[in-house]
């Protein structure tokens, strides 16, 4: 019987961490998420974020800016918040245009209020596998989830299909430093149905609805989808669920899976580091 990781119930859990985490302290911490422009998905990433600090007891305040903002203006609100003493915890949301340079932006953050995990002290943190830096949110939702449900990490064979900074590179970083044995692999890597086929977990972070149909997945495997893609007018994943859900041994659902993670990790991020 195939199980559900299903992600709304795990985060639940790790609100309720933070939750008495924030119990034991006698000010209420803020986050700041700066916004450049106003991407309708953007803006959607931020209200869910603001919604679960309300639900956790975390004050979030959404700094907008417009979609022309200089570097000079940028830099200088990420410095605002930088500044501010009341402030714990700062988010750059992305993408930003593409006349700005996200990578410098985010360097531009106090590590000690990089609650996403992304500034180049936590990334290098990350790569000497130390446990001393702030794991990107998604990365460490996957993590949290595959605990969650006591799924064995030590010694599977964990095959990332992304290689992005944000999900795929950190989370592949992650499984080694928890005894995997990792693969990184893409759209354009050859023989891409059979290292599926070969790994015992499966995380899929490429952005194409419904990509990985029944053919790629065996019995007994562990599935991850970590994309979110509109089909139709609905959220779908990379994996074409409906199909491969009966064939695999756990899968996560598309809404409802990593999404609420990543924003549970988020606000946990931000709970570890006061």
């Amino acid at each position: 019987m195939t199980i559900l990781l299903d992600g709304k119930k795990a985060a639940e859990e790790l609100e309720e961490h933070c939750r008495k985490a924030l119990g034991q302290l006698s000010y209420k911490p803020i986050l700041v998420i700066i916004q450049v422009g106003n991407r309708e998905e953007s803006s959607v990433y931020v209200k869910q974020k603001m919604k679960a600090g309300e639900r956790i007891g975390i004050e979030v305040r959404h700094v907008t800016l417009p979609e022309d903002v200089s570097m000079a203006d940028a830099l200088k609100a990420i410095a605002e918040s930088n500044e501010d003493v009341s402030i714990s915890g700062i988010i750059l949301q992305l993408p930003v245009p593409e006349h700005l340079d996200s990578d410098f932006l985010i360097d531009a953050i106090l590590p000690a209020k990089d609650v996403d995990g992304m500034t180049a002290v936590n990334v290098k943190l990350l790569v000497n596998g130390t446990h001393l830096g702030v794991l990107p949110a998604t990365t460490r939702g996957i993590m949290f989830l595959l605990n969650f449900y006591r799924i064995t990490i030590e010694s599977k064979r964990v095959l990332i299909v992304g290689r992005s900074k944000l999900v795929g590179k950190p989370t592949a970083l992650e499984f080694l430093s928890h005894g995997a044995t990792v693969t990184i692999a893409h759209r354009s890597t050859q023989d891409l149905l059979e290292e599926v086929k070969r790994a015992d977990i499966v995380v899929t972070a490429i952005g194409a609805p419904h990509f990985f149909t029944r053919d790629y997945f065996r019995e007994g495997q562990v599935v991850i989808d970590v994309g979110i893609n509109r089909q139709a007018g609905k959220l779908v994943g990379d994996v074409d669920f409906p199909n491969v859900q009966d064939l695999v041994a756990a899968i996560t659902p598309v809404p409802g899976g990593v999404g609420p993670m990543t924003v549970a990790a988020l606000f946990a991020n931000l709970v570890d580091t006061l």
